[in-house]
C-alpha cells in the first residue's frame, strides 16, 4: 500500500508538472494574437538605440526593430521602459511580451530569460577626450575608466564577461585600470569625460554606436585606434519557457536578416551595417 501511495503521489506530481509546463507553451503568442497587441520592454535614454525625441516620442534603432517585428506579426506595439535589471531579470509575469533593448546574451541571463536570436553586433571601443595623449590601450593602464553599471562594459573592465553565444573568439583583457567608476546611464560617463582628460575620467568603454553618436552630437571625444575591446552579439529576449513564441520571433529575426531589413535599419541609425554575422 505504501508503495502504491508513493507511486500515485509521484504520478500526480509528474502529471501536475507536465500540465503546468504545457500550460505555459504558447502562452505569449496566444496572448499577443488574441489582443492583437504586443508590449515591448526597452530603454528610454540610450541614443541611438532608443530615446525620447524632441516631441517626447520614443524613437531609435530598437524601436524600429520592434515595430517591424509587430508588423510581421500583424499586431500593434506599445512600449514600457523598466529599469535594466527588471528587463533582463526575467519573471515578467505577462507585463512584457518581448525585450528589445540591445541585450548581450550572457550565461547569467540565460538562466532567467530566453534569447530569441541575434539581430546585430556591437563592437565596444575605448573612448578618450580629444586632447588625451593616449595612443594605445596600454596608455590607459592605471587610469580612471568609466562604464555604465550592470552592463557588459562593466563586466569587461572587471574581467567577468561571459558571453553566451557559439563561435565567438575568447575575450582578451589588455587593460589594468587604476580606478573603475560606474554610471547609471549610458551617456553619463561621456558627460564626465567631455570635461577634459583626467578631470573626472581618462576613458570610457562603450558601444561604438553610442560613442559615435556622442561625437556626432558635439562631444569633444575620439575613439582610440587599434581595435575593439570586444565585439558582442545583441539579442531580442523573452520570458523563459515559451518555445512556440521563441520559434516565432526567431523566425522573424532570421527573415529580417535575410531580406536585408536589419542591414537597412543598422545603417539608418548607426551609419553602417552591424547585422552581418
Amino acid at each position: 500500500m505504501r508503495k502504491l501511495i508513493a507511486w500515485l503521489a509521484l504520478a500526480t506530481t509528474t502529471l501536475a508538472f507536465a500540465f503546468a509546463s504545457a500550460a505555459s507553451a504558447g502562452e505569449t503568442i496566444n496572448r499577443v494574437t488574441s489582443k492583437k497587441a504586443m508590449v515591448v520592454a526597452t530603454n528610454s535614454g540610450w541614443p541611438p538605440q532608443s530615446f525620447l525625441d524632441d516631441s517626447n516620442q520614443l524613437v531609435g534603432f530598437d524601436i524600429d526593430v520592434s515595430k517591424e517585428i509587430a508588423r510581421r506579426l500583424g499586431v500593434e506595439v506599445s512600449f514600457d521602459t523598466p529599469d535594466w535589471a527588471t528587463m533582463t531579470g526575467g519573471h515578467w509575469q505577462g507585463r512584457y511580451d518581448l525585450g528589445v533593448g540591445s541585450v548581450t546574451p550572457t550565461k547569467a541571463r540565460a538562466k532567467v530569460i530566453d534569447f530569441e536570436g541575434i539581430y546585430y553586433y556591437s563592437p565596444y571601443v575605448y573612448v578618450v577626450h580629444k586632447d588625451s595623449p593616449a595612443k594605445s590601450v596600454a596608455d590607459l593602464n592605471g587610469k580612471i575608466i568609466g562604464v555604465e553599471t550592470a552592463t557588459t562594459s562593466e563586466d569587461f573592465i572587471r574581467r567577468q564577461l561571459e558571453i553566451d553565444a557559439p563561435g565567438l573568439p575568447p575575450i582578451e583583457y589588455k587593460l589594468e585600470p587604476g580606478e573603475i567608476r560606474t554610471f547609471a546611464d549610458s551617456m553619463l560617463p561621456f558627460d564626465d569625460l567631455r570635461l577634459g582628460d583626467g578631470v573626472r575620467l581618462n576613458a570610457v568603454i562603450a558601444p561604438e554606436q553610442t560613442a559615435q553618436n556622442a561625437i556626432k552630437n558635439g562631444y569633444p571625444l575620439r575613439v582610440l585606434e587599434g581595435g575593439y575591446a570586444f565585439r558582442e552579439p545583441l539579442v531580442v529576449i523573452a520570458e523563459k519557457g515559451d518555445a512556440e513564441w521563441n520559434a516565432k520571433i526567431g523566425g522573424i529575426l532570421d527573415e529580417m536578416k535575410k531580406d536585408g531589413t536589419l542591414a537597412k535599419l543598422t545603417t539608418k541609425w548607426y551609419g553602417k551595417d552591424y547585422s552581418s554575422d
